[in-house]
């Protein structure tokens, strides 16, 4: 899978945005193939690092390519990884999430992502799960079908592709669900017909949404105070939950714990969408953790009557603003 090369998105924003400097400790929720992690493992020159990756093929290759012992491959979902990593207390300068699928997983006809190449209907990330896309389509009902559909495509038509899958069951190759959505809604523009149901199909397997919605306020957490977390998104829901949880934490006053790095998403230049066209959707927050979440106080908290607790760890920050 691995010879299908992979392009990291925005790696240049992604070095502005979270500044790496040797020393910094470093949390890759979706390490993938690697390509932000080399990036930014060369500016930290390897100091400690935990990379998760759900996919253990990737996982697997990250194993042959990056050998620093201070470097920690996981395993898992990034949900689990980072419920674990919270348990034992550990905290990091650096946080990345790359939320897309990688061009080996598009590329790979056997993972069944892509609705241009001929494939099983898997669109499994982590391949010991047990719920595939086929599963959906072949067993969820009409108006399960069409709520999914609607609900993680934003596909107007959901109802309709629904009810044509339906009807043309069983659906078995990624290639077949592919015409059945393109004869029920036709193309219209430069994007394929089946874009959004094969992105809601996705989500719905590896119940996208969910995890990242539970996982967010765990990433702040997770954040050293003066560290940087930078995370991009391909399609508008992901991008709404990471918006909503960087405005509530980034709030005003004394309750605020982070302070936004970009008032508007990054996205891609001319030039990386002319090397790199899955790019086009994709859209960079980032910010820097300015205190930890603030204390109630107590008697034991008090230095004398009215005076708060210090916010900060007192650890080094950085970088600087």
């Amino acid at each position: 899978m691995h010879r299908n090369k992979h392009h990291p998105v925005l790696l240049a924003e992604v070095l502005t945005y979270l500044a790496p400097e040797e020393g910094q400790t470093y949390l890759d929720l979706t390490a993938g193939y690697g390509g932000h992690a080399k990036a930014i493992l060369a500016k930290t020159k390897n100091s400690p690092a935990v990379l998760i990756d759900r996919d253990k093929s990737a996982i697997d290759y990250l194993k042959n390519q990056i050998k620093t012992k201070n470097v920690n491959l996981i395993h898992q979902d990034f949900l689990s990884a980072s419920q674990k990593l919270l348990k034992d207390k550990t905290q990091f300068d650096l946080i990345l999430a790359d939320l897309g699928v990688s061009s080996p997983h598009l590329n790979t006809a056997s993972r069944g992502f892509s609705f241009a190449i001929e494939g099983p209907l898997d669109m499994r990330m982590d391949q010991s799960q047990t719920l595939t896309a086929e599963q959906i389509v072949n067993g969820y009902s009409e108006k399960q079908l069409a709520q999914a559909i609607r609900s993680y495509g934003e596909e107007p038509k959901a109802k309709k592709i629904a009810k044509s899958i339906v009807r043309n069951r069983p659906v078995i190759s990624s290639k077949e669900l592919a015409n059945i959505v393109t004869t029920a809604v036709r193309r219209r523009g430069k994007t394929h017909p089946a874009t959004k149901t094969f992105q809601a199909l996705r989500i719905e397997v590896n119940q996208e949404l969910q995890q990242l919605e539970a996982a967010l306020p765990l990433w702040l957490e997770l954040l050293s105070p003066g560290g940087r977390i930078a995370i991009i998104s391909f399609h508008s829901l992901e991008d709404r939950l990471v918006k909503k949880a960087f405005k509530e934490a980034g709030g005003q006053g004394y309750d605020a714990t982070l302070k936004l790095l970009t008032k508007q998403p990054v996205t891609s230049d001319k030039n990386e969408l002319f090397t790199n066209p899955r790019a086009r959707s994709a859209k960079l927050r980032a910010a820097v953790k300015i205190k930890t979440r603030p204390q109630p106080v107590t008697s034991n908290r008090l230095g004398r009557k009215g005076t708060h607790a210090h916010a900060y760890s007192g650890k080094k920050q950085f970088p600087r603003l």
